[in-house]
């Protein structure tokens, strides 16, 4: 019953452009054809590019260049341009396309041949394979309208340069996931808490996520009106895919509270699609007449590909749901993740973080046991929720806060590990993490920073398709990582809060 929302990113196309111009005649704009649509192929061809790479015929006027930017913006499965100068190509030739363009754009720096004839190289030769001095100019052109944009350098042959591409496809894809995202809050975020609030309108400006709030008794409606045998059907799928207790299956002491669950999950699915809602709050404060807090429930949709965040939290929605995408087709996941307490054992300081039901089964391998226990919070009934440890291995948790002018993104690189030892009275889904470049630094630059509690943490796309995103949405990032020393991190942000100042015009 399951339905992934997390597309096939070979659905997506990013088109391949190259420059030239009509001075250099029919034979040479004809091996300039010849040789772009090799580059293009080889970059299709690329294993790590997951998204489908379309050649464009090549680019010798103004007209041409600006009904390409039009093209592309107007193609909602377009989800970046790859532009290459194969031969030199007036940089005020592309003014007007590069103002018009929307989507984001990565300036491969490459050539056609990987060694020199030296032997054989004579004009003609130099004539046509100048990108050396082309992509220059067209440097030069970017940097002076401030055109946002990803610059790869290196011959298409070499796995070091498609492996760059493939990020910053991801991150386009990401970019475009966001830019299309309805994001549905079911009640208010969370009374008197700071850092779950932030400017919607501006975020539909910034990012174009639409973020809109229903009352839960809109989503009450739906979930009573599910039947019995959906229900039946729900309930069936859980015990095949996980290791049910025996108090929860059919017969047990608190079956009815799974199917209540089942209830939920229909319910809340079925209002998703409805109203294609890629993304989605709820809050233990704002319950109307449901039940139970949905946890079985959002942790499923989010393992589907939706975007979600506790107690309102519509910021780490929408950057759980750019994760999914982002990470489409590579092992590991995205979820809502949080830092709860710490092991301060000196030299071996770990995170211990969870939320009190949602955290996404995509951060592991195993098979989850499905269980039911008091929360202790919210005054409802017990909530049943999947419950597991997260994989260990290379992580990212990203933080999204509004600092009134701007929104920040903060990103920490950190290396998830077993649990030292059990948690038998935790029954929640986890994760125990050790942060870079150690846990005192990590914990004071985030508090620096502003970071907020809430993350998404990905265990499929690491920290470069985190920075390629925040590049196309040129938006604030601050990372912290293996070079981070606080003195450089809190100089970072000084400069940051100048430049996006000055940044945004007046």
């Amino acid at each position: 019953m399951t339905r992934s929302i997390i597309p096939t990113l070979t659905d997506y196309e990013v088109w391949f452009v190259t420059g030239s111009q009509n001075l250099y005649g029919e034979e040479t704009l004809r091996q300039v054809a010849e040789q772009s649509q090799e580059i293009a192929r080889a970059l299709g061809e690329a294993n790590d590019i997951p998204v489908t790479v379309k050649w464009i015929p090549v680019l010798k006027d103004s007209e041409s260049i600006r009904r390409l930017a039009l093209d592309a913006n107007a193609q909602d499965n377009v989800v970046g341009i790859i532009a290459w100068m194969h031969t030199f190509s007036p940089a005020k030739m592309w003014i007007t396309g590069l103002d018009l363009l929307r989507k984001p754009l990565l300036h491969l720096h490459t050539q056609a041949n990987v060694a020199l004839p030296w032997s054989e190289i004579d004009f003609d030769f130099m004539n046509l394979n100048q990108a050396a001095h082309g992509d220059r100019e067209f440097g030069y052109i970017q940097t002076r309208l401030g055109v946002a944009r990803k610059t790869v350098v290196g011959h298409v042959s070499n796995p070091a340069v498609t492996a760059k591409v493939g990020t910053w496809t991801r991150a386009a894809a990401g970019w475009a996931a966001v830019h299309e995202l309805k994001l549905a809050r079911f009640g208010d975020n969370m009374r008197f808490v700071a850092v779950t609030e932030g400017d919607k309108t501006e975020a539909e400006l910034q990012f174009g996520v639409q973020v809109n709030t229903w009352g839960v008794n809109d989503l009450v409606e739906v979930v009573d009106a599910q039947t019995e045998a959906d229900i039946d059907s729900l309930v069936a799928e859980y015990e095949e895919r996980y290791s049910v207790v025996p108090q929860l299956r059919r017969g047990g002491d608190r079956a009815e509270s799974l199917r209540y669950g089942a209830r939920i999950e229909l319910g809340l699915r079925s209002f998703l699609e409805a109203g294609n809602f890629g993304a989605f709050t709820t809050s233990f404060e704002d319950l109307g007449g449901l039940r139970q807090l949905p946890g079985l429930a959002v942790q499923r949709l989010m393992a589907d590909g939706y975007g979600f965040g506790a107690e309102g939290d519509w910021k780490t929605a929408l950057l759980v749901r750019a994760a999914k995408v982002m990470g489409a087709g590579l092992p590991g996941g995205a979820s809502l993740m949080e830092d709860y307490t710490y092991h301060l054992e000196p030299g071996n300081e770990l995170i211990l973080g969870a939320h009190m039901l949602e955290v996404c089964p995509s951060l592991t391998t195993a098979k989850p046991t499905l269980e039911v226990h008091p929360l202790g919070i919210g005054g409802r009934e017990d909530p049943v929720r999947l419950v597991f440890d997260t994989d260990a291995g290379p992580a990212v948790v990203v933080a999204l806060s509004d600092m009134r002018d701007r929104f920040r993104l903060v990103a920490n690189v950190v290396e998830v590990v077993p649990l030292p030892e059990p948690l038998p009275k935790l029954p929640v889904a986890r994760a125990v993490w050790k942060p870079q470049p150690d846990f005192a630094t990590s914990a004071a630059a985030w508090l620096t920073a502003g970071a907020a509690h809430h993350t998404v943490m990905s265990t499929a796309v690491g920290i470069d398709v985190f920075e390629d995103f925040a590049e196309i949405a040129k938006n604030e990032l601050v990372v912290i990582d293996e070079n981070t020393t606080l003195r450089e991190f809190a100089r970072e942000l000084r400069w940051n809060q100048a430049y996006y100042r000055l940044a945004r015009g007046l």
